[in-house]
């Protein structure tokens, strides 16, 4: 089955010319089955193409999935268009009375502020919270695991020096984990962040267990055992070209551009990056979709103030 998205929605169109199975709602209207409904939380400032790329790896799955796309309040963006968001976006206070199946956080170009610094921060708190009476599971990616591990647990995220830019090669840690399964003993993620947190900090988190981890790029995937919160320090859903985007970018801004590792053929960026880790991506989100939400999800999804329970 196909994720259904809204008919107007820019990605629909480029994702058809992909060949990747997406449904329009005109169509999805006449099917009679209980779809999985996922919101996506986009804290990206380009927000079209974050959609593009996460709606990509969710597309690979049997179920049919709805997706709603939510933002956090109405500041304006500066590389999205307002009638892109009045359209296809929802107020999180306006959906916060709803359950959901499962809910995407995304990353946010905040690795030099504190989190008391973040002009969100209190209502990114609330979403946190929320999710844990509303949602059967959610993915907070990049920024947002590193937020949530702190709101959830009071472990505070490092900095390196230098960032972490490039593709890097991870293991799984148990051949049993439902979330890695169909994994090859080893495979590469996109990387770019600067914070990271020790192994130590989260193994130190009763009913938390690491899934996926790399010597260079540290832990990668992390979980809790009732598979409510899942926490990826990557980025699976990049496009070949997104690493060499940034890298262009920062050279063009000034900064000191740091060579993505492991990315370029020969490491010279005049040559055209390939999609090392498309298949791992897609594999990770299937298995999310599948495991972590569809097999423990509630047929009958909670409705106003009645928290979610999942079914064992």
């Amino acid at each position: 089955m196909p994720i259904k998205i809204p008919d107007q929605l820019p990605a629909l169109s480029i994702l058809d010319e992909e060949n990747i199975f997406v449904m329009s709602e005109h169509r999805a209207a006449n099917q009679e089955i209980r779809p999985m409904q996922v919101a996506i939380l986009n804290l990206m400032p380009n927000k079209i193409e974050t959609e593009v790329q996460i709606l990509r790896v969710l597309s690979n799955t049997p179920l049919q999935v709805n997706v709603e796309f939510v933002r956090i309040n109405t500041k304006e963006s500066k590389h999205t268009p307002k009638e892109h968001l009045d359209t296809f976006y929802r107020l999180f206070d306006d959906i916060k009375h709803k359950s959901y199946d499962g809910l995407i956080i995304t990353g946010a170009p905040l690795a030099f502020l504190n989190y008391d610094q973040v002009t969100f921060w209190d209502k990114i708190c609330e979403v946190f919270d929320w999710a844990e009476k509303h949602v059967t599971s959610t993915m907070f990616s990049c920024w947002a695991a590193h937020a949530a591990m702190f709101h959830h647990y009071g472990i505070n995220r490092k900095l390196r020096d230098k960032k972490l830019l490039g593709v890097f090669n991870h293991k799984p840690v148990d051949p049993r984990e439902q979330l890695t399964r169909g994994f090859e003993e080893n495979f590469k993620v996109p990387h770019s962040r600067f914070g990271y947190i020790d192994k130590s900090e989260y193994t130190s988190v009763p009913g938390l267990k690491i899934i996926a981890e790399s010597e260079k790029a540290g832990v990668y995937l992390a979980a809790t055992e009732n598979k409510r919160q899942v926490y990826l320090t990557g980025h699976p859903e990049y496009d070949a070209t997104t690493l060499n985007d940034e890298y262009i970018r920062d050279l063009k801004a000034g900064d000191t551009a740091i060579l993505p590792e492991n990315y370029y053929t020969d490491n010279n960026p005049e040559n055209e990056p390939a999609n090392t880790w498309r298949s791992h991506g897609s594999l990770l989100y299937t298995n999310w979709l599948n495991y972590y939400v569809y097999q423990i999800t509630p047929y009958q999804l909670g409705s106003d103030n009645k928290a979610i329970e999942p079914k064992v």
